[in-house]
């Protein structure tokens, strides 16, 4: 049965743009369905666009694997590319004694990624470095980096579209089933004209809205969607010069990997994220937390002017896990999930899923290109 196009992604964030990229470039004709008037405006743009090495995830977990093919990945397409990145390196610092055994964890954990150049540095050698940092010990992470992440995703998206890509900008998925081995997709535009059509394939990469585009797929078996929740961070930005060369990032934390400090790629530092548990996405950032921030930055960074911190922006994490739960594996379901050839949703796509992202879209493309996949079209 033919079909108006062979394969649909609905989100253009940086998953879903090399998503669209690793599709064209195996050939295939590809859609972008984006609801907002730009792309990756959501979880894709308000992060840390820290590269990641893949240190803190559990052994043979989809973020562990993903995040350091992903790396290496990723620096080596920057550089092909002309994408602004740098090799910052981090420092992970025990600012106690008993902090000391959570550095110890993280090193094991990243030895069984197979990532072998974390490096330990005393309190002492750590302030010779750094001499503005508190600490009594330091692991230092130097195949971490930061990259453009809006240079990225327009670098991806023009590859996308140079091997046949589309995209379609203020259009809302609002149904699709799936129906004699093709799939129905109904859209509305900002102008509310309403348009059918059919794929395929279907790769439905929503981020924050993922289950909500599963939701409205019908036929889709309810068991197989995971629970929706969501988790604000809140950044603070430094006025006036960087105090720090590199990253700085305290012992894990139970919500999170704690307020750590980042630098943009012009040298500006900024702190965050926090946890906040929130009902539905939102992107304010409380005056009120400056206290809070000052005080967790304080830990090592005890020089800190509160005065100045300013305010900066809020993401919003998909998480899949509740509040209090273990944290959760990126969940990519496909047909041994649900039952129905040829599509591939993401859930759970939140950090490292930038550092991740060419890895993901390696994945999804061999995972479409399975023969169960296949005989959807």
């Amino acid at each position: 049965m033919t079909t108006d196009i062979q394969t649909v992604i609905i989100g253009a964030g940086v998953v879903g743009l090399a998503c669209a990229r690793a599709l064209a470039k195996a050939g295939r004709e590809v859609l972008i369905i984006e609801r907002h008037d730009a792309i990756g405006t959501e979880t894709s743009a308000r992060n840390s666009e820290v590269i990641h090495a893949g240190i803190y995830y559990p052994k043979n977990s989809l973020k562990a694997r993903f995040c350091v093919a992903g790396r290496d990945m990723l620096y080596r397409y920057c550089a092909e590319n002309g994408i602004d990145h740098k090799r910052t390196g981090k420092l992970i610092v025990a600012t106690h004694d008993d902090q000391i055994p959570a550095l110890r964890d993280i090193e094991k954990r990243a030895h069984e990624n197979g990532i072998h150049d974390l490096v330990w540095l005393d309190g002492h050698d750590a302030i010779a470095r750094e001499p503005a940092l508190n600490c009594v010990a330091a692991l230092e992470s130097p195949s971490t980096g930061i990259v453009d992440s809006h240079q990225l995703m327009v670098t991806l998206l023009g590859e996308a579209e140079a091997n046949g890509a589309t995209l379609a900008l203020n259009t809302d998925v609002v149904a699709a089933k799936f129906e004699n081995g093709i799939f129905a997709i109904e859209t509305r535009d900002r102008d509310g004209q309403e348009m059918s059509l059919t794929c395929a394939e279907l790769l439905i990469a929503g981020g924050l809205h993922s289950q909500t585009l599963a939701h409205n797929f019908t036929g889709l078996p309810d068991q197989s969607i995971p629970p929706q929740h969501y988790a604000r961070g809140c950044y603070f930005t430094l006025s006036g010069k960087a105090p720090f060369s590199t990253l700085i990032y305290p012992a894990p934390e139970q919500a999170g990997l704690g307020i750590h400090l980042t630098l943009d790629l012009g040298g500006q530092a900024r702190f965050g994220p926090d946890v906040t548990w929130v009902e539905e996405p939102n992107y304010d950032v409380p005056e009120e937390k400056r206290a809070g921030f000052a005080a967790a930055i304080r830990k090592y960074y005890p020089a800190l002017d509160e005065n100045a911190l300013q305010t900066g922006y809020a993401g919003v994490r998909p998480k899949i896990q509740a509040p209090g739960e273990a944290a959760r594996d990126f969940l990519i379901s496909d047909r041994e999930a649900h039952g129905i050839d040829g599509l591939v949703i993401l859930y759970g796509i939140e950090s490292p899923g930038l550092t991740a992202c060419l890895a993901i879209a390696d994945h999804v493309e061999n995972v479409l290109s399975r023969p169960q996949a296949k005989a959807a079209s």
